[in-house]
């Protein structure tokens, strides 16, 4: 920061001071504040939209990873009957879901990141810029008020040196153009950036969507053809829940064992 940065900064500090201690009037712009917090809460959503998004695809991806490890070690329980139903069924399992990860890199993970992601991201981008603007007009909002108490007290108490009035007033008129204008131009903007979220996140959302429902298709396309590979009385069993009393069963077995209550 600059000797002439530092100095407006501090004196700026010097009028917020001031400001809470009531000796300097706070201008208050209501228009600006509502526009300012449907602004405000769109950057929100939108930054976590981005970081829910995010973390969808990581969840995919460590989904994909923890199928193939669960695959890998169920095709191991059938290494010594590799011809029983179900070491068929892990074989098919193993391969469907290697085929999965292969569709979550192909057509979830770089679609996701190029139509929704990156989309998103540049979005948020905007953010830094309308922040910055904002604050300039903050600022300029604190030098109008400072030299509007300025000329005030020149007004209620003139000064011997007749040039100081007409200076203070002078500095106050080029401050408030100055802060009129970021002000009003803030007021126009700021709803038409809301307002522009809609048709611009659209695409994304149903590049979202595709996206999503191509991976539940494959999904559910892959996984299916393991099912032949059970008996017909599977799917009977388990909607009736007699594949819960089977496992209850053979953990009975086991508790039976010598071993056990080792």
């Amino acid at each position: 920061m600059s000797w002439g940065g530092f100095k407006k900064a501090a004196t700026r500090a010097g009028t917020q001071l001031m400001q809470k201690t009531g000796q300097v009037e706070r201008t208050v712009d209501h228009d600006f504040a509502e526009q300012e917090s449907k602004y405000r809460t769109m950057e929100k959503e939108s930054t976590g939209l981005q970081k829910d998004a995010k973390t969808y695809l990581d969840a995919m991806r460590t989904m994909s990873s923890s199928q193939e490890r669960i695959a890998e070690t169920i095709s191991l329980f059938y290494t010594a009957d590799k011809a029983s139903e179900g070491a068929m069924a892990g074989h098919a399992y193993k391969a469907a879901v290697d085929e999965l990860d292969n569709v979550v890199t192909r057509d979830l993970d770089g679609p996701f990141r190029a139509t929704v992601l990156e989309p998103v991201g540049r979005l948020n981008q905007y953010f830094t810029n309308v922040n910055a603007a904002i604050e300039k007009r903050n600022h300029k909002l604190i030098d109008y008020d400072a030299s509007r108490s300025k000329v005030r007290k020149l007004v209620e108490k003139p000064s011997d040196d007749t040039v100081k009035l007409p200076r203070a007033q002078a500095e106050h008129d080029e401050a408030r153009e100055i802060y009129e204008l970021l002000n009003d131009q803030l007021i126009a903007e700021l709803p038409q950036m809301v307002e522009l979220r809609v048709p611009f996140l659209d695409p994304s959302f149903e590049s979202m969507v595709r996206c999503q429902l191509r991976f539940a298709d494959e999904g559910y396309e892959k996984l299916s053809g393991v099912q032949r590979y059970f008996s017909e009385n599977i799917r009977d069993d388990y909607a009736n829940g007699q594949l819960d009393v089977q496992v209850e069963n053979v953990l009975a077995e086991m508790k039976e064992l010598a071993i056990y209550g080792v």
